[in-house]
């Protein structure tokens, strides 16, 4: 399968001590995508603090090669809404997953944590 992994998303009001508690009490290691953007390695996934007024959560998953995965995935069944775009981070399309759930598939152009898992 050409997802490979998950990078999940938390936002709070209070994103300077959520990434405190995830690398101070869950030991979870973590890689600055730039001016302090922390991106922690959470087996099998990565998970992102970002301020936010409210607290909720996003999955989006990740893959190597998003021109492909889309075509493979499409091929599976999945459709997409609209077409795959450019973003600061990376190349990305959403897929509308059954009960119409959109989740955000792309291929990061930013450091990830993923590497970090088995270290």
């Amino acid at each position: 399968m050409p997802v490979i992994g998950a990078h999940l998303l938390l936002y709070t009001p209070a994103p300077d001590e959520l990434r405190r508690v995830l690398s101070e009490a869950f030991g979870w290691r973590s890689v600055d995508a730039g001016e302090g953007w922390l991106i922690f390695a959470a087996p099998p996934a990565e998970l992102g603090v970002h301020p936010a007024d409210r607290p909720r959560h996003e999955l989006t998953l990740m893959c190597d090669d998003l021109e492909a995965t889309v075509a493979e995935l499409a091929a599976r069944g999945i459709t997409f809404a609209g077409e795959v775009q450019d973003a600061e981070f990376g190349t990305v399309a959403t897929m509308m997953l059954p009960g119409e759930v959109p989740v955000l598939l792309y291929e990061p152009r930013h450091p990830t944590a993923l590497d970090l898992v088995d270290e």
